[in-house]
């Protein structure tokens, strides 16, 4: 949508987004006066800021000095700390190996979180409930951070258990002004990166989120704060709340404050930037209505959550025809997912004058957002907010491994969603079979099991969404070259003639694959590091090769005890999802 673009290198990061050489370059081309560095690579970076000064530049953010001193955990905590802001106990040095990270972790009493001190989105964190973890968390984190910001410093602090993750945004100018916008509720998350995001949080009072907010503009002014941030914090079961940390940035989820607020946060950043006063006094900031938004991402929610999928974009169709509904994304339909960004497809946002309709339009928005070319995790995006828990408020930080132990296994259908799809997938198929006819009355009645099922709707089987109404009631499906059908959810129906269905028992069914006795990528990535040869014995549960996807690193490991009898990949190579990594004997 930009009037002009700019190629500041190729795809990996460090020779482009993160190369302030090229786009310094790109800035004298255009004759920029300005930058918005956006949510991540160089938007917390104060040499980036120090440079654009340099050329006379103005950098849409905060000033160097408050960069550096929330942009560091160690030196932001003791800010926080002098401020009066509540902070989590830990340590606040520099970690230096694993051994001294073992010793400070057993002085705060397990469990602790390891993370980069230059860290932010979740990259460079780990939780260790004992001496092995810390060790491995140590090292992990250590790789993730220099790999994400080329800082491989780490902390460690006292991991709250059960916490929720609510954070302030503030917004400041040059001139001594600060406000806090409310907050915004951000505890369903995956691997410490979140995933639905709600404004405001069910969970606080009118005292709370003031003590809160307070404390957040505290933080800001003690930093001579000016334009947009936020200030992150855990809360525990009786509203006490910590200090998490200190992003000086436009966060991904700022849109839901938006909503609330009706503030315009980048042409807020641009005004201050430009030297204006804030516009408005805290008793201005309303919270008006409820939004939500659900971080659509390019990858397989039935792998952990989500573990990251490649591709490219056959069919894309935003769900943006609804009322109360905003998309932001930065693709479009033909784009190439790939492994050298962060998996994110867009920001899916619904807002509503309560929460149950903020909530009633972001199922109506997953159900209508099309998708194809890439696995996706709006199936497990629906299941979440329409989960009685997550809709009753009770959530924490570990509410995905709470709800689904045993990962994320996919909507189960009740008896009348299967009739329903079984009804939806017959009609589908005689409408396939009369396409070329003429027919009057687009209602059909299909039998299962003694029971009748009125199926109607418009038949347009070249559009991927199709609207029907099932005994009166108004469902979602989605086309798949009519043989499959998704209300959100994917589901395989085949029809087939009374014959063919009688002779399907005779076909024989692929035998799954023994994956005890090898060791398949789960995702594309890069290898980063090999550590095991052929002949090693290996015990079950043993790290053998480490993938980095995304930006995170992930440990594969042995699933029994066994002796290697080839290893399939070496250091620095690129994997695909399936690609053979090693063979146990």
């Amino acid at each position: 949508m930009a009037d002009e673009a700019v190629c500041v290198g190729p795809a990996p990061t460090s020779q482009s987004y993160l190369n302030m050489d090229a786009i310094m370059e790109a800035i004298r081309q255009t004759g920029a006066q300005a930058v918005h560095p956006g949510y991540g690579f160089l938007s917390e970076n104060k040499e980036f800021a120090r440079r654009l000064a340099t050329e006379g530049v103005t950098f849409i953010g905060p000033d160097t000095d408050a960069i550096q001193a929330m942009g560091d955990k160690i030196e932001s905590k003791l800010i926080a700390k002098a401020a009066k802001v509540n902070t989590i106990p830990g340590f606040d040095g520099v970690v230096k190996d694993a051994e001294e990270a073992v010793k400070i972790a057993q002085q705060i009493g397990y469990p602790v979180m390891i993370k980069a001190s230059a860290g932010g989105g979740g990259k460079g964190m780990r939780i260790a409930w004992n001496e092995e973890e810390t060790r491995e968390g140590f090292r992990f984190s250590s790789q993730e951070a220099a790999s994400s910001f080329g800082d491989d410093r780490l902390l460690i602090e006292k991991y709250i258990d059960n916490p929720r993750h609510i954070e302030i945004q503030v917004l400041a100018d040059k001139h001594g002004n600060a406000l806090w916008l409310n907050e915004r509720e951000c505890s369903i998350q995956r691997r410490n990166q979140k995933v639905v995001e709600e404004a405001p949080s069910t969970f606080l009072d009118p005292v709370t989120r003031r003590a809160m907010g307070e404390q957040a503009v505290s933080l800001a002014k003690a930093v001579q704060y000016s334009s947009a941030g936020t200030v992150e914090f855990l809360v525990d079961s009786k509203k006490n709340f910590y200090f998490l940390e200190m992003n000086t940035r436009l966060q991904v989820e700022h849109p839901i404050t938006e909503c609330i607020t009706g503030l315009d946060l980048v042409q807020q950043m641009i005004r201050v930037a430009k030297g204006y006063k804030l516009q408005h006094k805290q008793e201005d900031i309303p919270i008006n209505g409820w939004a939500v938004e659900s971080r659509v991402y390019a990858e397989d929610p039935y792998k952990s959550f989500g573990l990251p999928s490649i591709g490219r974009l056959s069919q894309y169709e935003e769900p943006v025809n609804l009322a109360g509904v905003r998309v932001d994304s930065g693709i479009q339909e033909g784009s190439d997912i790939s492994i050298y960004y962060d998996p994110m497809i867009s920001k899916l946002v619904t807002y509503g004058s309560t929460r149950d309709e903020a909530l009633r339009k972001m199922e109506d928005a997953l159900d209508n957002y099309v998708i194809r070319g890439v696995t996706h995790n709006i199936p497990l995006l629906r299941e979440i907010i329409v989960h009685p828990r997550f809709i009753s408020g009770d959530i924490s930080t570990n509410f995905l491994p709470e709800v689904y132990p045993e990962g994320f296994k996919g909507h189960l259908l009740s008896t009348g969603e299967q009739r329903e799809l079984l009804a939806a997938a017959a009609a589908l198929y005689v409408a396939a079979q009369l396409r070329s006819q003429k027919f009057l009355g687009p209602q059909r009645s299909v039998e299962i099991d003694g029971e009748k099922v009125v199926v109607s709707g418009e038949w347009n089987l070249a559009s991927a969404l199709l609207p029907l109404t099932i005994n009166g009631s108004h469902r979602i499906f989605q086309n798949y070259y009519f043989n499959m059908l998704s209300p959100c959810v994917q589901f395989k129906v085949r029809v087939l003639s009374k014959l063919a269905a009688s002779l399907s028992k005779h076909m024989p069914e692929k035998i799954p694959e023994d994956t005890s006795s090898i060791l398949r990528s789960p995702m594309p990535g890069t290898v980063v590091a090999v550590s095991v040869k052929p002949g090693d014995t290996v015990a079950e549960g043993q790290e053998i090769c480490v993938i980095e996807a995304m930006k995170m690193q992930n440990s594969m490991t042995a699933a029994k005890t066994a002796k290697v009898k080839s290893v399939h990949c070496k250091a620095g190579e690129t994997v695909g999802e399936g690609d053979l990594l090693v063979e146990l004997e």
